[in-house]
């Protein structure tokens, strides 16, 4: 099978997961940095100008910007051109997932999308680049998509044959090397009351390591390390997770730990995977729904449909604002609309299904990414009636201290319950410290014990 040719706008085509995972040419990587992005989107802009050329997005931080702030908004000035609403919604139909038009259905009062200028801002730092076009020509699926080798820091598949190839891209994308931060998430009712539940991180991506090597990556076996504590509220303080996620999980697993104040130790916790609901979350995520996706992919059939243009969450520097405060943002049903800006951008569309045998919750879920980024921006999800089940949505920006474009909310609709939790408010909290220097030593067992301790 020939390796997927960058498609027109909209078209949308079945490719299956083929059996022999071929790697491009030199003549195909060649074209990273030229025709196509150094990641591997389109560089040229569409048809009507709608999405512009990309000219290397964001590259420096705003004037003004020191490190530990909240991120100045680089577009202050750009104004909206226009708000999707209920009533207006078929018209821009082409444009939206099946989910997003829901949501306008569910809440055709309040619920709407206020469209910018499209700006192409998404960056990260040259060794990325440069370890994306070695990775074009070696990287290579194993053990039925179960993991990769031959790839590490950059994106390992920037000229996708299928869709566990986009997926992996999203799920190795660059967000940094070691990072902290304190982060609160908020689940509220449907009249939209809440406890906010505060939590502090630690990851430590061991693939994105600029001195990393294949070699190394294929003996440690360890694509990061995570690990989180919940510091509120007082009842659930102290509740812990550690995380060491695998490259080759058909080798092993995902291996994973939990802290249980109330038992005071650690527990080996196998099943913090999946469709596990997530941690503290009110039941209205699974554990591989963080991230938009992570985990192993073994459960699903991934075909890649094709490209489109999709309004997006792009460049969401006034929702991540410390001029605002949550109560501003937490609104019964969904998120404050008036702080979200929207965009169109081109995104890969991969549907995930269910294999036979397999349990997830899940039966199906499209995945709709950024072409610029690898961020999965929008997902809808489906039960086993095969009815939309919840609509997850990634408002992204750009870091442009290191630079990274990475999501700073994460938004879970759940349609059945009308209900939604919201992870990643930082507006009244500290930023994520990127120039944190984490050692393996942070994420062991008896660390995780130590940081659970209240």
């Amino acid at each position: 099978m020939n390796k997927l040719a960058i498609l027109p706008v909209a078209v949308m085509f079945a490719i299956s997961t083929p059996t022999v995972m071929a790697k491009v040419s030199e003549a195909d990587a060649a074209k990273l940095g030229t025709e196509l992005t150094p990641l591997g989107g389109e560089k040229a802009g569409n048809a009507d100008g709608s999405i512009p050329a990309w000219d290397g997005g964001i590259t420096k931080p705003v004037a003004g910007y020191s490190k530990g702030m909240h991120h100045p908004d680089p577009f202050p000035n750009d104004k909206i051109e226009f708000t999707i609403t209920n009533a207006n919604k078929d018209q821009y139909k082409q444009y939206l997932s099946p989910g997003q038009m829901k949501l306008f259905e569910l809440y055709p009062e309040t619920f709407k999308m206020n469209v910018y200028q499209t700006r192409r801002s998404a960056s990260v730092p040259q060794f990325v680049y440069d370890a994306t076009k070695d990775n074009a020509t070696r990287a290579e699926l194993i053990d039925g998509g179960n993991g990769i080798k031959g790839a590490s820091i950059g994106i390992p598949f920037p000229i996708p044959e299928n869709g566990l190839e986009v997926i992996w891209n999203h799920v190795l994308r660059f967000r940094g090397v070691d990072i902290k931060t304190s982060r609160s998430q908020a689940a509220p009712t449907a009249g939209g009351s809440y406890t906010l539940v505060e939590t502090a991180e630690e990851i430590r991506f061991q693939y994105s390591r600029p001195e990393m090597t294949l070699d190394k990556l294929s003996k440690e076996n360890t694509l990061f390390f995570f690990k989180q504590v919940v510091t509120q509220p007082a009842r659930l303080a102290g509740t812990a997770l550690l995380v060491k996620e695998t490259m080759d999980q058909e080798k092993l697993p995902r291996q994973a730990w939990t802290y249980n104040t109330g038992q005071r130790r650690v527990r080996k916790a196998p099943n913090v995977a999946f469709d596990t609901p997530g941690t503290v979350s009110d039941g209205l995520r699974t554990t591989d729904d963080f991230d938009m996706f992570n985990g192993s992919p073994v459960r699903y059939n991934w075909e890649l449909v094709g490209k489109q243009e999709l309004y997006i969450p792009y460049n969401d520097y006034k929702l991540h604002s410390d001029k605002l405060d949550y109560e501003q943002i937490i609104t019964p049903g969904h998120i404050n609309p008036e702080y979200v800006r929207y965009e169109k951008h081109r995104v890969w569309v991969v549907k995930a299904t269910l294999k036979d045998g397999m349990r997830h919750i899940y039966k199906a879920r499209t995945f709709y990414i950024d072409e610029d980024s690898w961020q999965v921006s929008v997902a809808d999800l489906y039960d086993n009636r095969d009815e939309l089940y919840r609509v997850a949505i990634a408002h992204g920006l750009n870091y442009y201290e290191v630079p990274t474009q990475w999501s700073t909310l994460e938004v879970f609709h759940d349609l059945q319950s009308r209900r939604y939790i919201a992870m990643g408010l930082d507006n009244e909290g500290r930023m994520y410290d990127f120039d944190a220097k984490l050692s393996e030593a942070n994420f062991t067992p008896a660390a995780l014990r130590r940081a659970g301790i209240r």
